[in-house]
């Protein structure tokens, strides 16, 4: 079960909660983010739409992403909505409640490697990230592209941060993107294989300026040579192929050779 810190949700808070009981005017929910905390959800909350009985709308056991409505602290009392919860915030929810199942996976794995409890992993790991991070799972994505370096910035100590760099690296994997192109690339002089190692290899160096990128080039067959270029999105891409293709094309109009560049689809 998914924790959070605050034994009480906000109200107007989104929350994931499992249908216990119901009745004619309402029904009880635990939310599971809040170790099964008991909510209310009257009838008229159940949904916009008209409908002859409350259970055509909610089953026993059944999942729903509900909206907080009132919350009476003294009391632990609060009450739910699930006709305030808009598509969009219902898919935004789920979204980062299989994120944050995904972290209390790994949380655990790394607990049972240092023979602690979950709490332990929570309050040596989790909560650090998320302080750090925003969310714990963000925190993971940034161990798994940098490394222990992620953690260390979080406050995560050893030896919590060598065993969950090894898991974030082995579980998750970040989607990358990759655009190629091919240069056609000619020098007629008689020092022309001179020219085009310097032309070729005027790009080192600029991936430097960029995180998370990789560069690849390689002979398709002279005068071809191609170019792959990996980061994390587009827009990254685009920015590092287009200084190569500028550095390239420049440095073969220095030493007099000709570069045509083509992108590949």
């Amino acid at each position: 079960m998914v924790k959070k810190r605050r034994s009480l949700p906000e109200v107007n808070e989104l929350v994931i909660g499992t249908v216990k009981k119901i009745f004619e005017h309402g029904a009880f929910i635990t939310l599971d983010e809040y170790g099964g905390l008991e909510a209310y959800i009257p009838l008229n909350e159940v949904s916009h739409t008209w409908f002859r009985s409350i259970r055509e709308v909610l089953k026993i056991g059944q999942k729903r992403v509900f909206k907080v409505i009132r919350v009476n602290r003294a009391k632990k009392q609060v009450d739910v909505s699930l006709r305030r919860v808009a598509p969009s915030e219902r898919r935004a929810k789920i979204y980062e409640w299989k994120r944050a199942n995904r972290a209390e996976k790994l949380l655990e794995l790394a607990a049972e490697k240092l023979g602690k409890t979950l709490d332990d992993a929570y309050r040596e790991v989790g909560w650090k990230l998320e302080d750090y991070y925003g969310e714990i799972f963000a925190g993971l994505e940034e161990t798994s592209l940098r490394g222990k370096e992620a953690l260390v910035e979080a406050g995560v100590a050893e030896p919590w941060a060598s065993v969950v760099e090894q898991l974030a690296k082995a579980y998750i994997k970040i989607p990358r993107v990759k655009i190629s192109g091919v240069f056609s690339i000619q020098c007629l002089q008689s020092d022309g294989v001179i020219r085009l190692r310097e032309i070729l290899l005027s790009w080192k160096g600029l991936e430097e300026k960029y995180d998370n990128v990789k560069v690849r080039a390689f002979v398709v067959g002279p005068p071809r040579y191609r170019v792959d270029v990996e980061a994390l999105d587009y827009k990254t891409a685009e920015a590092l192929l287009k200084d190569i293709v500028n550095t390239v094309t420049k440095v073969a109009a220095e030493k007099e050779c000709s570069a045509v560049f083509e992108r590949l689809r």
